[in-house]
Formats: structure tokens, C-alpha cells, sequence
């Protein structure tokens, strides 16, 4: 999207408008902070922080109650839990100092309507947000890739000991390329936090940003697709069947399906934020759509506290059946990490 003059960025007070990746040299404008915050000049302004506020604390504080009550009822070593709930651990850091270092800025934000100073500290906060989404939607992809070879295959990924590939995989990469961000002064305000400057970093932005969210979301959705209708198909064939391999295959199929759970999630946390990528690149964003973007990618810790109470409901479900079959198929826990529990 192209725009002339830094007036383009004010005077229509029903969009919000995202600039091109354009330097503005001949008006003076070589970064985000050479531009007006968005919202001050047409009334918007708390419109766009107290919702995204308001999610990030009731994000926050679903994080809290995941983890204090994952840690409170497993007597059990951290890595000895299944997957899934190893995963909802995971997950809620991400959504827990997502939420802390975003809810820094857009308090900041409010309380000097103005953009986060000094540069550093928008830096920080920038690296951060980049960080632990970016982990998110890795380590949600690699979700689906387990269930679909779960499924598929009957085989389970390895994470390895202490999950330390899982976690190389989805910290490294996002950190790696929050550090060079860093260095060639790519990051900073966009108007409303602190993330990818605007100007500076518009090819970035792109790149960094919409994507490879929409090569995930994508990838996702085709994964998802195939796992459902396998698993669908696979239940109604075993329905009526019996034997310790029809059992092992059963267990694997309520394993992918809580599994599942984390990329339904996934589809419905950034699914906004995906359309607002496109959209900005044809048009002006509206400010209902950037509404929805906000709302929808704070509210993490939420959906994810949603997912815990599925599995530990189904878990406790599960359990008097579990101690009738335990001895009979013990060779279930072996094909795949957390099918010993069925439902987790």
C-alpha cells in the first residue's frame, strides 16, 4: 500500500493505515517514531489498548491457575506427564511472558500517549513478543506434523530427552531471528506496540511476520483436514473390534484427537491476525478487523486454559476404564508417548 505524506497516516479516522516499506526520506520520517500513534487523533486510542489490555490480564491470569494447577496435581516428574500436558505447560510460558512483556508496552503506551521510550526498551519488548509467538506457532505445527504421523503411521515424533529438539526447534528459530532483527534496527513501535517498525521494517514485516503465519496456518489446516478425516474413518472401523492391536490403535486415535485440541486453538488465536497480514497489503485495515486482532491474539492463555480442562476431564473420565485394561494391554504405552493415558 503506498502513501504519500505523513498526513495519510491521520486524516482518515475510521481505518488505520499501515505504510508501505518506504523510508519517507523527503519528509523526514525514517522511523516509527517519526509518526503519530494511532488512535490519538480520532478518538481510537483507548479503543485499541483497554480490549487488548483486558485479554492480556485475563490471558495472564488463565496462566497462572494452568500452570500452578499442572505442577499442583502431578506428583510425578515434569517429563514423565504425557505430551499433551507437558505441551499445555509449554504453551502457557509462551501466552505468560507473551502477555507480560505486551502488556508493559501498551501500559506504557497509555499512561504517556506516546510511543514506547527509550528505543531499547521497545526493542526488548519487540524481541520478546517475536520470541514467544513465533514459538507458539512453531511448536503448534509440530503438534499437527506429530498427530498426522501418529495417525498416519502409528508412529510418534521424538522429541528427545527433555523434549530438548521440541524446544530448540520452536525457541531457537524464533530467537535467532529476533537477534537479527535486533541488529540490522528492525524492530520497534508499529503504531500501537512494540514489534517490527513500520517503516524501517516492512519487507520484515512480511517476511518475518504474515508469511510464514500463513504458511502455517495453511499447512495446518491441510494436516488438520487429513488427521480428522483419518481418525474419523479409523473409529468407525474399529468401533466394534477387539484385540490388543485394535486397542493400541484406539488409544492412538484419543491421543491425536486431544492433541488436535492445540491446533484448533491455533485456528482460532491467529486466524485474525493472518487476515490482517493479507489486508493490509491491498488496503486499509479497519479498525474492526485490527479490533478483532487484538482481541483474538491476546487471549491465548484463555484458549489454552480451555484445552487444559478438556484433557484433565477427559483424563479423570478415562481412569476406571484405564485400571480394567492396564494389565491386559501394556504394550500400548510403548508405540506412543501419552497413548498409555488415551486421552491425553
Amino acid at each position: 500500500m503506498e502513501m504519500s505524506t505523513q498526513s495519510d497516516f491521520t486524516e482518515n479516522t475510521s481505518e488505520l493505515k499501515v505504510p508501505s516499506t518506504n523510508r519517507f526520506p523527503s519528509n523526514g520520517i525514517q522511523s516509527s517514531y517519526d509518526l503519530p500513534v494511532y488512535g490519538l487523533e480520532n478518538g481510537d486510542f483507548y479503543s485499541l489498548h483497554i480490549p487488548a489490555i483486558t485479554c492480556i490480564f485475563l490471558s495472564f491470569v488463565s496462566v497462572l491457575a494452568v500452570i500452578v494447577a499442572s505442577f499442583k496435581t502431578r506428583s510425578m516428574t515434569f517429563f514423565s506427564w504425557t505430551k499433551s500436558e507437558r505441551l499445555v505447560v509449554y504453551l502457557a510460558l509462551c501466552d505468560g511472558l507473551f502477555n507480560i512483556s505486551h502488556a508493559l508496552d501498551h501500559t506504557q503506551m497509555i499512561v504517556t500517549k506516546n510511543h514506547v521510550y527509550p528505543k531499547e526498551l521497545c526493542t526488548f519488548y519487540a524481541f520478546m513478543l517475536m520470541e514467544f509467538v513465533t514459538a507458539q506457532n512453531l511448536m503448534v505445527s509440530a503438534v499437527a506434523l506429530n498427530v498426522f504421523i501418529l495417525i498416519y503411521f502409528s508412529k510418534d515424533l521424538n522429541f528427545g530427552k527433555y523434549d530438548w529438539r521440541l524446544l530448540v526447534y520452536t525457541f531457537g528459530i524464533p530467537c535467532v531471528g529476533g537477534t537479527l532483527a535486533a541488529i540490522f534496527d528492525k524492530l520497534g513501535p508499529n503504531g500501537y506496540s512494540c514489534y517490527l517498525d513500520i517503516v524501517k521494517g516492512g519487507v520484515t514485516i512480511f517476511f518475518y511476520t504474515t508469511a510464514p503465519l500463513l504458511a502455517v496456518l495453511i499447512t495446518n489446516i491441510i494436516l488438520y483436514g487429513l488427521t480428522w478425516k483419518r481418525i474419523r474413518s479409523e473409529s468407525r472401523r474399529l468401533q466394534n473390534t477387539l484385540g490388543q492391536e485394535v486397542a493400541t490403535k484406539r488409544a492412538a486415535i484419543k491421543a491425536g484427537k486431544t492433541m488436535m485440541l492445540f491446533v484448533t486453538v491455533f485456528f482460532i488465536q491467529w486466524w485474525s491476525l493472518s487476515l490482517y497480514g493479507i489486508w493490509q497489503l491491498i488496503a486499509p485495515v479497519p479498525l474492526a478487523l485490527f479490533q478483532l486482532m487484538t482481541t483474538f491474539s491476546n487471549l491465548g492463555g484463555v484458549l489454552n486454559g480451555i484445552v487444559y480442562i478438556i484433557i484433565r476431564r477427559r483424563r479423570a473420565k478415562a481412569k476406571p476404564t484405564k485400571t480394567t485394561k492396564m494389565k491386559k494391554f501394556q504394550g500400548i504405552a510403548t508405540n506412543c508417548d501419552g497413548v498409555k493415558d488415551s486421552t491425553t
